[in-house]
């Protein structure tokens, strides 16, 4: 019997993905929960299991192409199979190339095998340093790196002399990824259509860092997870939106959106972009599970394996430019929400306090609002409610 191989149901928000690439041929023998093919939406990696065991008839979809819910993409014949088996007529004790290719790409995650694919690499190039040969990123970047003069032709390089420097001139061009050229048409979308403003104010983190210091340990032997500042950040935030909704609210056409629920994005980093997981009802949140969810979201962020669910229905998100040093900056809206808070590095300042100088822990806060349904006064008002509420974190506790 034969089986269709089909698109897996996409998000409402998400009209197609593209076909990154096959990682198995026509005729190859196909083990049932295999990995076929990598379908790249907006903001994820989606892996195509087999559903059955079987021999794969056909492909009818080639990579690099754009694809939508339900289009069929292979034929599956099902059958038992021996899917190590070899299905070309191969010598004995002899790899065919498109063989030792499957082979080195089952070595791989799909975070690796994206990884590749942007540079147009096969795992076959490049080697392994992990178990059995499988191939981490570290390899892939290492084998870059070694690789850099191959990928300038004679014709692009020009060595020029300068105070008895050599020095070497070229260009490299690459596509932006998906999820790169999403992003940025999300951030051009964002300033088109709203009314965008920032508000700034500073906090001191004299207690926050000094509750830390004292309890990080008992915390961690009780809960198993590190206590972070994100988790302060978060609850503040939490409390601030409770005391001013229309912070939390979203714009849909002519109407204001409230929501009476906090769900809160916490922007991460990742080798393909920036992703905003969604953690939810944070205001229901211990400090302790919300560290322990975040630390999950973003690790599925950073290796590929986070689900569309876990991206979107955020609103309000965090972003933390300090932790590449960011002093200040003015973040944009991640829309349809219509505030984001920036955090920024944290640095010893002399301030005043109590008529004397003294150096304190300060970090630059910034809020980005739709001015359209946010008058500057709630919008500093917020701000100064988050300040307030980390600068005298037990006003956390109490809800005050």
């Amino acid at each position: 019997m034969t089986i269709e191989i089909k698109v897996p149901q996409l998000p409402e928000s998400v009209s197609d993905a593209m076909l990154v690439a096959w990682h198995r041929k026509v005729g190859d023998a196909i083990a049932r929960g295999e990995n076929l093919v990598d379908l790249e939406t907006d903001k994820v990696v989606l892996e195509v299991p087999a559903p059955v065991s079987g021999v794969l008839q056909e492909i009818r979809i080639k990579d690099g192409t754009a694809v939508t819910a339900g289009e069929v993409l292979a034929v599956l014949l099902e059958q038992d199979v021996d899917a190590t088996a070899s299905n070309d007529s191969v010598p004995a004790g002899v790899t065919s190339p498109a063989e030792s290719e499957s082979v080195a790409a089952a070595k791989t995650s799909p975070a690796v095998r994206r990884l590749l694919d942007e540079h147009d690499l096969d795992a076959t190039m490049v080697q392994g340093s992990g178990k059995d040969g499988r191939i981490s990123k570290g390899d892939v970047m290492a084998f870059l790196k070694a690789d850099d003069s191959a990928n300038v032709t004679p014709g692009d390089r020009t060595v020029v002399a300068e105070g008895g420097v050599v020095l070497e001139r070229s260009e490299r061009r690459v596509p932006m990824t998906r999820l790169r050229a999403r992003i940025a048409e999300r951030l051009l979308a964002a300033q088109q259509s709203a009314a965008m403003l920032t508000t700034f104010n500073e906090v001191d983190l004299t207690e926050v860092m000094a509750l830390r210091s004292r309890y990080k340990e008992a915390f961690e032997k009780e809960h198993g997870v590190r206590l972070g500042f994100m988790s302060f950040f978060a609850k503040a935030a939490a409390e601030a939106l409770e005391k001013f909704p229309v912070v939390n609210a979203s714009v849909e056409g002519s109407d204001v959106v409230y929501h009476n629920y906090y769900d809160i994005g916490i922007a991460v980093s990742t080798e393909r972009g920036l992703m905003v997981p969604v953690l939810r009802d944070v205001d229901q949140m211990s400090f302790a599970s919300f560290e322990s969810e975040l630390n999950t979201v973003a690790k599925r962020a950073q290796d590929g394996s986070i689900s569309m669910e876990e991206l979107t229905g955020g609103t309000f998100t965090i972003t933390n430019g300090g932790v590449f040093g960011s002093m200040m900056s003015t973040p944009i809206l991640n829309q349809p929400q219509s505030a984001i808070l920036g955090m920024h590095t944290i640095q010893q300042r002399p301030m005043v306090v109590a008529g004397e100088i003294v150096a304190r822990p300060m970090m630059y806060l910034a809020l980005t609002y739709d001015h359209r349904i946010i008058d500057g006064k709630d919008s500093v008002q917020f701000l100064v409610t988050i300040k307030q509420l980390l600068e005298d974190p037990s006003r956390l506790l109490l809800q005050i």
